[in-house]
């Protein structure tokens, strides 16, 4: 696996095995709102360290999560 996630599946094991973070609808909403938002500052340093394009990358992954939270059988493809 990647020091950076590239793929939904290599993300997903960062944040709930690595981190062992659960993927909660409260976790997933406030991180889509803090990235979504140019200002904050954790959004900035995220896109000084890592780019823009895997900040779209991770909003579209925390979309995926919160969408599978309706429909489990998802997160395994």
């Amino acid at each position: 696996m990647a020091l950076i996630p590239d793929s939904y599946r290599e993300w997903r094991h960062c944040i709930t095995v690595i981190c062992a973070q659960k993927l909660t609808p409260v976790f997933i909403d406030s991180r889509l709102r803090a990235l979504q938002d140019d200002s904050d500052y954790m959004t900035k340093r995220f896109v000084q360290l890592y780019g823009e394009e895997q900040r779209r990358r991770t909003l579209a992954w925390f979309a995926r999560a919160k969408e599978e939270l309706g429909n489990p059988r998802q997160s395994d493809q």
